[in-house]
């Protein structure tokens, strides 16, 4: 038997958003099964814009070169930039509920080796600072007939630590060193602009390095996993000698729960150290098995990482990727666009965030997961067995008269009789409790 201990009285700080998401599984024109309406559903807090072109770039969304495609250009000058596509993609975010969490850089290039087109540091930094600003300009203060979205969070570039070796890097053909450069042009120009938003970066490969995790097979990333650590190191280093603001630190991962519980505390201990003390911590890259695409066992290790990963130092998960064209997308069938398993996990998970305060909610199980929130009006926990085997839960703390849905092999977020004192949950399978 699983216990499970409740105490809706013992109130935790708010439910953090750990269900966030890189892009969306639709493209702009594109309504089918009504997208739009299950992400708001899901209460998806935030969504992050990279590759949102694809993994060959695109030449539409996002990317500082596709808004402003021509360096040369005035960048003082509405008509030096191509908002369209992008603004039609951040109307439907915003329409759903979803903050766009915007990355200023490009997407990566896989196959640079062929060739590569938007990876060169650019070069004027000042220069690609204003271009940023005027970005923020168009999204949050009406300039260039723009909206007033209050868009949070803006991103300097994503993973400049791919490779050491410049021509080999998917991310940046720069030094280590010029990166460092345009980070500090850019936030010191982006945070005295506007001093209110999060600026931030560098989305990081990771911290492999720290358990020997071999990479070279869960992510189109590098098996040089010590230069990661290098680099976050000599970037704090540098930005603190330049006193370069820093607002948000990111990272990413495709490793396992047990050791992103281990790389999750990393960041914290060494922001601390240089100073950076007030600095969030986001994983906003993280996917834990493609290849378990379209399975409840698929469900069940993302919603585990929103549950546990909550008690560490990350302060925001942003789940890789809804863009329904992609491989790395767990909660989308790519042939009828139908949500797959792992929809109802980033759904279960929003109900809690929705509730916004988090209650006390502990398991005496390994291996079996909980979290709880509440507020006047309703209370709610979810349960999920990630052991290979069922379970038996006895639910205590919660209402005998509260509503169970289940997530399993037949079932989608659907309501069943239960008894809290004795109750089976499958392997992989999610319970949801309402009251």
């Amino acid at each position: 038997m699983v216990n499970v201990s409740v105490d809706l009285s013992c109130q935790l700080g708010k439910i953090k958003p750990m269900h966030a998401i890189n892009n969306m599984p639709t493209v702009p024109l594109n309504t089918e099964n009504d997208w739009d309406g299950k992400l708001k559903a899901a209460h998806i807090p935030y969504g992050r814009l990279h590759d949102t072109g694809g993994a060959f770039g695109g030449a539409r969304f996002v990317d500082i070169p596709n808004v402003f495609p021509n360096f040369d250009a005035d960048e003082n000058d509405p008509a030096s930039y191509d908002f369209a596509f992008t603004d039609a993609l951040l109307a439907r975010m915003v329409n759903s509920g979803i903050q766009p969490y915007y990355r200023l850089g490009v997407t990566i290039e896989n196959y640079q080796s062929i060739k590569a087109y938007h990876l060169d540091p650019p070069k004027d930094f000042a220069k690609w600072a204003r271009i940023c600003e005027h970005i923020i300009l168009h999204y949050n203060e009406g300039w260039a007939n723009g909206f007033h979205y209050g868009m949070e969070y803006w991103e300097i570039w994503n993973e400049p630590d791919n490779y050491p070796d410049v021509e080999d890097n998917q991310m940046w053909h720069g030094t280590m060193e010029q990166y460092f450069e345009l980070y500090t042009v850019t936030a010191k120009h982006l945070k005295s602009r506007f001093p209110h938003l999060k600026i931030g970066g560098y989305a990081s490969c990771g911290f492999y390095a720290m358990n020997n995790v071999d990479v070279s097979n869960i992510a189109h990333s590098t098996s040089r996993t010590d230069y990661f650590i290098e680099f976050f190191h000599k970037f704090l280093q540098h930005i603190s000698a330049e006193k370069a603001p820093l607002d948000f630190f990111s990272w990413h991962t495709y490793a396992s729960l047990k050791n992103n519980i281990l790389f999750a505390a990393y960041p914290r201990k060494y922001l601390d150290e240089y100073g950076y003390t007030e600095c969030e911590i986001h994983c906003n890259e993280w996917n834990p098995g493609t290849a378990l695409r379209g399975t409840l066992k698929d469900a069940a290790n993302i919603l585990s990482h929103m549950i546990v990963l909550h008690d560490t130092p990350t302060d925001m998960m942003m789940y890789y990727d809804l863009r329904f064209t992609s491989s790395y997308c767990g909660p989308v069938n790519p042939l009828n666009l139908a949500p797959f398993k792992a929809y109802y996990a980033f759904y279960t998970f929003g109900q809690l965030y929705a509730l916004a305060q988090r209650v006390s909610c502990s398991t005496d199980t390994d291996g079996v997961y909980a979290l709880a929130a509440g507020n006047a009006n309703k209370s709610a926990a979810v349960i999920v067995n990630c052991q290979e085997q069922p379970v038996q839960l006895c639910v205590s703390g919660m209402p005998t008269t509260a509503r169970l849905f289940l997530t399993d092999q037949t079932h989608d977020h659907a309501p069943i009789e239960g008894d809290l004192n004795d109750l089976t949950l499958d392997a992989s399978a999610i319970v949801y409790i309402e009251a």
